[in-house]
């Protein structure tokens, strides 16, 4: 995977970086996979505007992702890998030995015509899906579950990956992104490898108008706003504002909000990286 930076013939393309489509195979995505999504506008039920900055953007349709891999024992072949418009990672399409065809996030180094497996008996190979208890220590991974069955929550942007540091009781202890350590269940399962697409975090719009495709409207800063619109407003000039804080005046840069009694708390070794 690659980024394409391109010659400058407008000026909105000086300084666009996009990621190169070399690595897929299919324009078209599976029918069977695929529904519709409806966006709010960052509206509720009653029209009114609760999230703001949200709007506008290209119709998308949905595909439907396999974050389960509960199908153990039934060997799949990877048919294509296709671009995801609702995410940062590439999908690949598996077609089971079944018939069934299911959508996977696209690891690193998965390549069309390579058979997946999934479950216990599984080998610890890129693209299989594997309980923690059976995967060997230091291995690097990601779509991890964090309760047994649910469905992958962790790890499933592009390019990142976990690593399985030590295991202790019916416990394994993973290495996230962040730089957090967490102990989850030995019988939650994860996919070995990383996430593709890693060269997506070097790309750059090069215009406002890409940001407004993707459904982004302009985001307007405190410190420009007036002082009854937000804290850090008002002031002669370029002022800068005080002490940085969000708009119903949560300190921001170090204050901690996270709630010191939630249940998850436990479960945290190590915390994440400041």
């Amino acid at each position: 995977m690659a980024v394409r930076k391109l010659k400058p013939v407008t000026p909105g393309q000086r300084h666009k970086i996009i990621g190169a489509f070399d690595t897929i195979t299919a324009s078209v995505p599976e029918k069977s996979l695929v529904s519709g999504i409806s966006k709010s506008g960052g509206r509720n039920a009653t029209g009114k505007m609760t999230m703001r900055y949200i709007g506008g953007g290209h119709k998308r349709k949905y595909r439907v992702i396999d974050f389960k891999r509960e199908k153990d024992g039934v060997p799949a072949t990877v048919k294509s890998i296709e671009y995801d418009p609702n995410r940062s990672a590439r999908i690949a399409l598996l077609y089971y030995a079944d018939g069934e065809k299911r959508y996977i996030v696209a690891p690193n180094g998965l390549e069309v015509g390579q058979v997946l497996n999934s479950g216990e008996n599984a080998a610890p190979e890129i693209g299989n899906a594997l309980p923690l208890a059976k995967i060997p220590l230091g291995t690097v991974v990601h779509n991890i579950e964090l309760r047994p069955g649910q469905g992958a929550a962790l790890v499933r942007s592009a390019g990142t990956f976990a690593q399985l540091t030590s295991r202790d009781g019916e416990y394994a202890i993973v290495k996230l992104p962040s730089g957090e350590s967490r102990m989850i269940l030995t019988t939650c399962k994860a996919t070995i490898g990383s996430v593709g697409n890693s060269d997506h975090a070097l790309e750059r719009s090069g215009k406002a108008g890409r940001s407004r495709w993707q459904g982004r409207r302009p985001r307007v800063r405190g410190v420009v706003m007036n002082p009854v619109d937000h804290p850090m407003g008002g002031g002669e000039g370029r002022s800068s504002g005080g002490h940085p804080r969000s708009r119903k005046g949560v300190l921001a840069k170090g204050y901690k909000t996270r709630d010191k009694k939630k249940a998850s708390e436990k479960y945290i070794v190590e915390r994440r990286k400041k």
